[in-house]
């Protein structure tokens, strides 16, 4: 696989939250770790004018225009041109940050360190986990099932009496080398 630039990084964030911003699977809310956000902040924000940012103090210190997040913009699905973003120390923190803040449908993660990838798809609640791809393919035709009728992020889909089969529930995992989706 590939090792992930910095502009791949942009190429997936930019059409993950703007290729159609007021669907479930578009990003809301970025984790950026520390050593590297102070070249894919200000990057990104360059990349999506049009985005309205909002961060933590740390994210603000680097892109100027991002205005002030509170805990309530990093849970919130805003299906629209805004994101939140945080900057973060290391792994432990993105994870512990997206398993409280996430609606556990969709998350990624872009690096090029494939310990911290198998740990954060084995370790993030989520119906689907991507490495170094957009979460605009999460979705029932891009996944082969035909057309999207629902989406569900609970672990239990069964109601009424149930078998071994009623109580099976699947993590879809999907990884890339930077694809995004037109």
């Amino acid at each position: 696989m590939p090792r992930p630039t910095s502009e791949m990084a942009r190429s997936i964030v930019v059409n993950a939250k703007t290729q159609r911003p007021s669907v479930c699977n578009a990003a809301e809310s970025l984790v950026v770790h520390a050593s590297v956000a102070g070249d894919v902040l200000p990057a990104l924000a360059d990349a999506m004018p049009e985005v309205e940012l909002v961060g933590d103090a740390r994210a603000r210190a680097l892109v100027p225009r991002m205005g002030v997040a509170d805990d309530s913009d990093f849970a919130t699905e805003y299906l629209d041109l805004k994101m939140s973003v945080k900057v973060i120390d290391d792994l432990d923190e993105a994870i512990e940050h997206v398993n409280a803040t996430s609606s556990g449908h969709s998350e990624a993660i872009v690096t090029n360190d494939m310990a911290s990838a198998e740990r954060f798809k084995r370790e993030v609640d989520a119906a689907a986990v991507l490495v170094n791809a957009s979460t605009r393919f999460v979705d029932g035709e891009e996944f082969g099932f035909g057309a999207e009728i629902g989406i569900s992020t609970q672990k239990l889909h069964a109601r009424g009496p149930m078998g071994l089969r009623q109580l099976t529930t699947a993590k879809y995992v999907v990884e890339g080398e930077g694809q995004t989706r037109g």
